[in-house]
């Protein structure tokens, strides 16, 4: 097995150490700065060496830089490689261009996932890389090691695969957050305890069928109940209820749920909306 050196104890680095320490994968060495690094690698990575980035290089076949994304670069050229070895960094933005004119082989190996500063299992999930091909062989032996899937993304389309990342998980975020207000200014106490038995099933069964799984007011084609949420709305929430409900409208229309005429009333009302004439 490789022998990792870790660049960064941070969230993800330290985890992922962890994780490849646990599937018998030697760690060679990580760094870590700040007192929050040293207490993070304390206690993900209790046998490892906290040791220099010239120490931690030198002792690993694969260097993984785990450092701010606008760091990559800098921290990178840094490193005395080889090249013998690999350098990878986890930003899913950013392909091979951040470890271009190294000696090591590069590679973006990008966890679609949060981490909290725990240990985490990797077992269920897909990760994302970009590497030339004499560094696929070494990227698929990490991640089976953690009982995880790879999938391939070209350089090219690194950054509409982050895109894509960013909306369906951090808007999310910022959706809920909305709906939370708005579910509090009518009165309810928990609205996430509302929400929790819709957003489960929702996840589940668009994570499952895709734009099948869309049910609620546009699906039916309740043109006056859309208006009616139009007229007592207030931003922030109100503008992002009418530019979702005319995309929601948009994939109705394409996939059939919707006809034309009902289609024309969605877009009468959404227009009146963004005009600032009061729905009617």
């Amino acid at each position: 097995m490789e022998r990792i050196g870790i660049v960064g104890s941070g969230r993800a680095g330290s985890a992922l150490g962890a994780a490849l320490a646990s599937a018998g994968h030697p760690v060679v060495g990580v760094t870590a700065r700040s007192r929050a690094s040293q207490e993070r690698a304390a206690r993900l990575l209790p046998h490892v060496p906290v040791l220099t980035t010239f120490d931690v290089t030198i002792r690993s076949d694969v260097v993984l830089v785990a450092v701010p994304d606008d760091a990559i670069h800098e921290v990178a050229a840094q490193l005395p490689l080889t090249s013998d070895q690999y350098v990878v960094h986890l930003s899913g933005a950013h392909g091979l261009k951040p470890l271009q004119g190294l000696r090591a082989t590069p590679v973006a190996l990008h966890p679609p996932m949060t981490f909290t500063g725990d240990s985490v299992k990797l077992d269920d999930v897909v990760f994302t890389a970009t590497a030339p091909t004499e560094a696929r062989a070494m990227v698929e032996r990490l991640v089976k090691a953690l009982g995880a899937q790879v999938q391939w993304v070209a350089e090219e389309h690194r950054a509409l695969y982050h895109a894509g990342v960013v909306h369906g998980a951090n808007h999310l975020t910022t959706l809920l957050a909305q709906a939370f207000a708005v579910l509090r200014e009518a009165g309810i106490e928990d609205p996430a305890a509302t929400l929790r038995p819709l957003l489960t099933a929702t996840l589940d069964n668009t994570l499952r069928s895709g734009h099948d799984a869309l049910t609620g007011p546009i699906a039916r084609g309740d043109v006056d109940t859309v208006a009616a949420h139009l007229a007592v709305l207030r931003d922030p929430p109100a503008s992002t209820y009418a530019e979702l409900a005319r995309a929601t409208m948009e994939l109705a229309t394409a996939n059939g749920r919707l006809d034309g005429e009902t289609a024309a009333r969605f877009t009468e009302v959404l227009d009146r909306y963004r005009t600032g004439e009061a729905p009617r």
